[in-house]
């Protein structure tokens, strides 16, 4: 009998103990999960609302590893990964975020669909939809110009797999061969451009960059605006500017000057114009 291929489940989690708790039941009561050979490791970066002992209570098979309170997600991915790379070899690595409520097929459509690719060296990006409008939320997008880093979305198709260049890791299928090739996500970004720098990093090292057909699980884009409005003082415009969670002048500077050198001064120039003058922003985005 042929050996079930071993897959890691990576989730990072902080302070959402109810939708983590969510996400999870999403995940293991699936019929997929149920017959497959699946280890779930979840990172809980300090969370103080009692995330850690809820899930130890209602799944205790699940490793969590505790975090510093500062990884922030990015952090926190490349530390569950690293982590567990050192416990066994898996043949897929499963990455969600927390906040992801999965449909009751979405693993058994994403093993089938990467099937499908008939090859190794693959990414595939499951796409979401908002549970408020019933519209996609994330998943994979495509680069205008290769040189430039402005992206447009690219909604799935309901049959075929769609080539792209960048994918959220919302819901994320990468395989042993591409981590081989390219390692995991960098420890170079707190908390944004970790899943960007990692699609497009393996996009340019000749590996299959892949929309998965349909939709895997329901996720609202809570991101909203990428500018702090001018009603703030400048102080804390500039605190937003350096925030992992607001701007993150350096994670982004340093993934534009990896990826699209010549975009580098442009993108620097215009975080400082949100933060020095957002009423640009303000009036006409």
């Amino acid at each position: 009998m042929k050996e079930k291929i071993k897959i890691a489940v990576l989730v990072t989690c902080h302070n959402r103990r109810q939708k983590t708790l969510n996400f999870l039941e999403s995940l293991v009561e699936q019929a997929f999960f149920k017959v497959a050979n699946i280890d779930i490791y979840l990172l809980d970066d300090g969370s103080a609302d009692g995330t850690a002992q809820a899930v130890n209570a209602m799944y205790p098979f699940i490793e969590i590893v505790t975090g510093t309170g500062s990884l922030f997600w990015a952090r926190g991915m490349n530390t569950i990964w690293k982590y567990a790379n050192a416990q066994k070899t898996y043949g897929l690595f499963l990455l969600f975020n927390d906040d992801v409520v999965l449909f009751d097929y979405a693993l058994e459509k994403l093993f089938t669909n990467y099937k499908r690719v008939n090859k190794t060296g693959v990414i595939l990006i499951g796409s979401t939809l908002s549970p408020i409008s019933n519209k996609w939320s994330y998943g994979g997008y495509a680069l205008y110009n290769l040189k430039h880093a402005k992206y447009l979305p690219v909604e799935p198709d309901d049959i075929k797999l769609i080539p792209c260049h960048l994918g959220n890791a919302n819901v994320m299928l990468v395989d042993a061969l591409t981590v081989e090739r390219i390692g995991i996500f960098s420890d170079s970004y707190t908390h944004f451009e970790a899943d960007f720098d990692y699609t497009l990093t393996a996009y340019r090292s000749g590996l299959a960059v892949l929309i998965a057909p349909g939709y895997y699980g329901y996720c609202e884009n809570d991101h909203g605006v990428n500018w702090l409005p001018g009603n703030n003082s400048l102080k804390k415009r500039i605190n937003y500017l350096y925030s992992p969670k607001g701007l993150a002048y350096k994670d982004y500077l340093f993934y534009i000057k990896k990826h699209f050198p010549k975009d580098y001064f442009p993108a620097a120039i215009k975080l400082w114009m949100k933060t020095f003058f957002p009423i640009i922003w303000d009036k006409f985005k």
